[in-house]
């Protein structure tokens, strides 16, 4: 019926001329918006251009590129959806809907359809999938909302795949022209990036922060660079707004540094592991200040690049590649130093880029009378694991078992504040609101121990849920005994309340930063462009690992995204601004047979960052896929000539990439 009522109106369109290129919305392209000039946005830098200016001068070897990292289009397993419900006798409204951040979406839909607050619930029960897409307020479930309220009924909607494709915010969209700078020894000295960065129509959330303080102050990825050079132009478009896609500016500001540094290996007659380690920061200089306004907090680079080349039995592969390019076949290796700034949080520090909110997160840890334990937190999981890891967590801080532990997200009426989950925040910033909850409340147990005892506090000793008497191992209570006595509450300290529970909201000082080195080895069939994969090899540092198993498969599903956007994903527009790729039929997902077995181990480097010394692993195989199989499929091409191709590398493309240069030289 609503399909119907659609197609019952009539609508008369003024047709303008589309633009879908940043590049081309920049020069000359008729003006989307009146206060916007040239459909420029913003014009942002970064670094020190006389100091990169100068670098480049006096190099004696130079590389560069010109590249593109495309639209992409989010395809989380479940599409948006809400469903609206209100009651008309308590003025109450509660809106279950597919969101990464309840708590946002509760303030925002509050003034857009002028509900009061506190009688707006949103719930976000096992959504299924997000990668930033679900960040964002959009229409549909305001409007939802609103018609529940209008009519007094529940009103339910899900959005089809297809309109995904065309309201949901989009992700990448760079192009870039980079630069890098060498000295006779091989040393990066210099680097400089023109991007032109795509915003879409209209600009969303964290649309101005991802291609700009997301993107430019990573540029510096695992290398010691004295010079470095940004400027970022973003440009107004006709499509769907671009905002935070799985990475958000991380995995286009590693793309471009990976690439050049393959690229500047090349010029110094370099193999391109050893020109790296050359040009990794030490272990020593730690914590490193970049060129580019972030500091580093902890890292061991040469690790995670020893053991890659160990898995790949590195000398072996390249005798491999020279017999097999004897035989008229052609492999190749390309190699991901990737580094990311996570844990999103430092309220201050959000502040200065433009956030205008802290990203602080809250929590709350209670003990029943029973000895369970509830775990509140306003983070809001859509498939990273939280309730295992957050059980692990609490339970490991309480010494109590895992399963006596029941974590609570997703829910406003729950949880009285979050900031939701996005950018690898969530075990650094949440985990850690949870491990400060759970100590405040081991404390307010040890001063009820210390009255059960008749003992002073000092004197009590807490280990694996037990509390004792120091020296006197025999005189101890568990936890949970302490917690049946704290609700009880006739045997109290004067000064102590009943109950047993806390709550905290955990600020950390700094991002976190995980790294690590991928490895793609492909072959590549120069008659057809088909490229094959023979091994992909993961070695990530993400710092304290709370659940290797959930490491591992956050690691694979990054690094089949990340082998999507390399070699099958683009959003693509023709002149007329209408979507080409707006369906699974057309919009290349992949499917399992074109994701190769992955071989994964990791280095622990902890961040001294959170009590946890975690670094976040949502996000890491994103970022340092794409430009693994590029390198890979180039490093294989070498006998052509082929410098670059622009993602994603679909066959045709790669063809005609070998063919153009004439055949092997």
């Amino acid at each position: 019926a609503a399909h119907d009522a659609v197609d019952a109106i009539d609508v008369d369109y003024e047709r303008l001329e589309a633009v879908t290129s940043p590049h081309e919305a920049l020069n000359g392209a008729p003006d989307l918006h009146e206060d916007a000039p040239d459909n420029t946005a913003f014009e942002w830098e970064i670094g020190d251009a006389e100091k990169t200016s100068a670098a480049f001068e006096s190099a004696s070897h130079t590389a560069s590129v010109d590249l593109e990292n495309q639209l992409l289009i989010p395809n989380a397993m479940e599409p948006r959806a809400a469903v609206a419900d209100y009651n008309p006798s308590t003025e109450e409204l509660e809106v279950a809907m597919t969101t990464q951040n309840p708590h946002l979406h509760r303030l925002l839909m509050s003034g857009v359809i002028d509900h009061p607050e506190h009688k707006l619930q949103i719930r976000a029960p096992d959504v299924g999938g997000g990668f930033g897409s679900k960040i964002h307020h959009y229409a549909d479930e305001a409007l939802a909302a609103w018609t529940a309220k209008r009519v007094e009924r529940p009103v339910k909607w899900v959005a089809t795949r297809s309109e995904t494709y065309l309201t949901d915010a989009q992700g990448r969209g760079h192009e870039t022209h980079g630069e890098i700078a060498m000295d006779d020894d091989g040393n990066v000295v210099g680097l400089k990036v023109e991007t032109e960065a795509n915003l879409g129509a209209y600009l969303s959330t964290f649309a101005p922060s991802v291609p700009t303080y997301l993107y430019g102050t990573l540029l510096s990825g695992q290398y010691d660079i004295p010079a470095i050079y940004c400027e970022v132009t973003g440009a107004f478009t006709n499509v769907p707004p671009v905002d935070a896609y799985r990475g958000a500016g991380r995995p286009e500001a590693s793309y471009v540094v990976e690439r050049l540094i393959h690229l500047a290996a090349k010029e110094m007659e370099m193999d391109p592991a050893e020109f790296r380690r050359q040009n990794f920061v030490p272990d020593d200089a730690f914590p490193y200040e970049t060129q580019v306004a972030v500091a580093y907090d902890s890292g061991e680079y040469e690790k995670t690049l020893d053991r890659a080349l160990e898995m790949l039995d590195y000398e072996d592969f390249r005798e491999r590649q020279r017999e097999a390019r004897e035989e008229g076949r052609y492999l190749g290796v390309g190699f991901s130093a990737y580094i990311e700034a996570c844990g999103l949080a430092p309220s201050e520090l959000a502040g200065q880029l433009g956030a205008q909110a802290g990203l602080w997160e809250s929590s709350l840890v209670r003990f029943q009378p029973s000895g369970t334990v509830t775990a509140y937190c306003g983070t809001s999981g859509h498939g990273q694991g939280h309730d295992t890891t957050y059980a692990q967590i609490v339970a490991n801080e309480l010494g109590i078992d895992y399963e006596d532990v029941d974590v609570v997200e997703g829910d406003t009426d729950e949880i009285p504040q979050g900031m939701g989950t996005y950018g690898s925040r969530s075990a650094a910033v949440g985990g850690s609101s949870l491990v400060k909850s759970s100590q405040k409340v081991v404390e307010k147990a040890k001063s009820i121990a210390a009255h059960q005892f008749e003992a002073s506090e000092e004197d009590i000793e807490f280990d694996d849920g037990e509390f004792h008497v120091t020296g006197a191992p025999d005189r101890s209570m568990h936890i949970t005994e302490i917690a049946e006595q704290a609700y009880l509450a006739h045997d109290m300290p004067d000064d102590v309340e009943p109950g047993l529970e806390a709550t905290s909201f955990y600020d950390p000082d700094n991002f976190v930063f995980p790294f690590g080195m991928h490895a793609a080895v492909v072959e590549v069939n120069p008659d057809t462009g088909e490229i094959e994969f023979e091994r992909y090899v993961a070695v990530d540092d993400v710092g304290n690992q709370i659940n290797p198993k959930i490491v591992e498969g956050q690691i694979h599903g990054g690094v089949a995204q990340g082998i999507g956007q390399a070699l099958y994903e683009a959003a693509e527009y023709d002149d007329n601004g209408q979507l080409l790729t707006g369906s699974m039929q057309d919009y290349a997902v992949p499917k399992v047979e074109h994701i190769p077995e992955m071989e994964t181990d990791s280095t622990v480097t902890p961040s001294p960052h959170n009590p946890l010394g975690v670094k976040g692993v949502g996000e890491a195989g994103t970022i340092a896929a794409p430009q693994a199989v590029v390198n890979a499929v180039v490093d294989a091409l070498e006998p052509f000539d082929v410098d670059h191709i622009d993602m994603p590398l679909k066959d045709e493309k790669v063809w005609r990439a070998i063919h153009e240069n004439g055949g092997e030289r």
